[in-house]
């Protein structure tokens, strides 16, 4: 490829920095376009096999119909589940609260003179369940004072109906919107710029979908090993582990610690911590050897430290967005970090300092 000439070169500088400062003054607002901009590429490669049957506009009608009744049967499954396991959590309070009276109470009464459990559990189990019973009357309350700050609730409402609006529309003319991109970059470094969109995609496509897989395995595999273990609240938290485990060992330390919680509520007993940690080890063993290698494999490139620095300077920087575009966007960076390593290497430059560096010859 020829030498990028230095007009060029500044256009291009000059781009960028329009770009970075316009996304700093527009962050309020980015939120919907944002994940408009990802569900329609996430969604593209299915509703590219959907156009052949039923045409374009029908593909992404058919694609947001699939979505919809996923999540419909989701939120069906998983909400009454949810809620009777946080009820037998509640119910199981005042059961813990009796036997730190039976087992720790006494200790601490010889001892330090202090008794931190004298409580009185009948009326605890009164307050819990009339909480319980009220919390319905609770999340009224919330929304009628939500509301009552309609500006904020009315942004809020219309960032969250233009997420499915930008998407739609996205996913209809994605290919007319690549195709238009492609005819405006300068012709010196088109074939470039289209070689490294296309190793991003790939990249970036093969580590979304590994990665979003190795998380609902894992949150399966949680939730099942919880199950057997007979941990009340298995499902929440086995698949809050899941979830966490898109940074490295952040799900195995937020599934133990929220499951070995859940187990000195729930069991008197100390053995079921020995197996909540088997099945986080297990679970661990399984994504390192098995889930990464096969779904993942070493699709960015990053060492996990680095992997961790990306996902706290994206929340630092943009909250929970940050959080979320945190990894795609390293992903993308490392084609471009390699692109401009091999460069450098290929450069008259490089060849100097090697030059420089070979001893003098007698």
């Amino acid at each position: 490829m020829e030498p990028l000439s230095a007009a060029t070169r500044l256009v291009i500088l000059a781009s960028a920095a329009f770009l970075l400062v316009l996304i700093y003054l527009l962050q309020p607002i980015l939120m919907p376009f944002l994940v408009g901009i990802g569900i329609a590429y996430l969604g593209d490669p299915v509703v590219d096999r959907l156009e052949k049957y039923v045409g374009r506009t029908g593909g992404v009608v058919v694609f947001f119909v699939l979505m919809l009744l996923l999540i419909l049967a989701a939120l069906l499954l998983l909400i009454p589940m949810l809620v009777r396991e946080i009820s037998t959590l509640i119910q199981s309070v005042p059961i813990f609260i009796q036997w730190l009276q039976e087992t720790t109470s006494p200790f601490l009464i010889e001892n330090f003179g202090v008794d931190p459990f004298d409580i009185n559990l009948t009326s605890l189990k009164a307050q819990m369940a009339g909480n319980w019973t009220e919390v319905g009357g609770i999340a009224q309350q919330f929304i009628r004072e939500a509301t009552a700050s309609s500006v904020a609730m009315m942004l809020a409402l219309a960032n969250i109906a233009l997420i499915p609006v930008v998407s739609f529309y996205l996913m209809r003319d994605w290919d007319e919107l690549v195709g238009y991109i492609r005819e405006m970059l300068p012709r010196d470094i088109e074939s470039t710029i289209v070689k490294l969109v296309v190793e991003c995609d790939e990249v970036l496509g093969a580590f979304l979908r590994g990665q979003m897989l190795v998380m609902f395995v894992l949150g399966c595999i949680y939730s099942i090993g919880l199950m057997m273990v007979g941990l009340d609240l298995a499902l929440l938290i086995g698949m809050l582990a899941g979830l966490a485990s898109i940074v490295p060992y952040l799900g195995v330390i937020v599934g133990i610690s929220a499951a070995g919680i859940a187990a000195i509520i729930q069991f008197p007993e100390l053995y079921p911590l020995i197996y909540i940690a088997i099945v986080f080890g297990v679970g661990q063993l399984l994504e390192g050897m098995v889930l990464t290698p096969l779904l993942v494999g070493d699709r960015i490139g990053l060492h996990p430290v680095a992997v961790i620095f990306a996902i706290l300077a994206g929340g630092q920087l943009f909250g929970f967005i940050g959080i979320l575009l945190a990894l795609p966007v390293a992903a993308v960076a490392m084609v471009f970090i390699r692109f401009v390593h091999n460069r450098y290497k290929e450069s008259d430059y490089y060849g100097a300092l090697e030059e420089g560096n070979q001893p003098e010859s007698e």
